[in-house]
């Protein structure tokens, strides 16, 4: 028996096949989850083309998080395709350029707006998708980058991941009496096409795997998927408000 048998879980965020929710999705699979994946825009083609990659027959949904109707057309689709939702993973984020890469001070609001809707109110916009459906509770897992401290280059993104973690204590507040959990999975930098767009990423890589107390692979995401699909089990079920660090330990030590 696998940790998701019969699980109906929704991922967003699958891009490429080096995306971090492609490497959930691919485990959730293995664990005897049914799945269906989430694109958007211009993404949605290369949704559809990775989804083919994890086998026949994954279906793709439209859900643009800047499209407020979304949330209810998803909840609308998976009421009449599932019946009931039992996880999901918040995949999603994007800053304009001039949010990221040291150039915090020139950064406008309008800028930041767009960071902030598409990266840390979309976890609410999920939840507000899948939570009905979730009548004998779920649990909603986000994807995260630990914002106790600064990054260099990481800028609005950081501040956008911040309101991110605060999100996830008030909807694990006010879910929680519905049986639904709500936590973040913080992970450690990987070779994404996210990382790509990360002015200075190379600074990540060569400083990780030198100071984490496990080794730490930019490459292999397997240690991050398996986090994942435990967070979406029902082995973690006093579990909620939380981040679950999957970095190699790296958060936990002083340079």
């Amino acid at each position: 028996m696998g940790l998701l048998d019969g699980k109906r879980i929704v991922i967003t965020g699958v891009l490429t096949d080096a995306s971090l929710a492609f490497g959930a999705a691919e485990m959730a699979l293995a664990e005897g989850a049914e799945i269906l994946l989430t694109g958007a825009g211009r993404g949605m083609r290369l949704t559809q083309r990775t989804a083919r990659k994890l086998g026949e027959g994954i279906e793709v949904v439209e859900f643009d998080v800047t499209e407020p109707s979304h949330a209810d057309a998803l909840r609308d689709h998976l009421s009449q395709s599932w019946g009931h939702v039992d996880g999901a993973l918040h995949a999603i984020g994007f800053a304009p350029q001039v949010c990221l890469g040291g150039s915090f001070m020139e950064a406008t609001w309008s800028d930041v707006q767009v960071a902030l809707e598409i990266s840390t109110y979309s976890l609410k916009m999920l939840a507000d998708a899948v939570a009905p459906l979730m009548g004998e509770g779920g649990s909603i897992v986000g994807l995260d980058f630990d914002a106790s401290r600064a990054w260099p280059g990481y800028d609005w993104m950081g501040v956008a991941k911040a309101g991110l973690e605060s999100t996830c204590r008030y909807l694990a507040r006010y879910l929680g009496p519905q049986g639904i959990r709500v936590n973040l999975v913080s992970a450690g930098p990987m070779k994404t096409m996210a990382a790509r767009s990360i002015p200075g990423f190379s600074e990540f890589e060569d400083a990780w795997d030198g100071r984490s107390p496990l080794s730490w692979n930019v490459t292999d995401a397997t240690g991050v998927s398996r986090t994942i699909v435990a967070m979406l089990s029902d082995w973690l079920p006093a579990t909620t408000g939380s981040i679950v660090h999957a970095d190699g330990g790296y958060h936990a030590v002083g340079a």
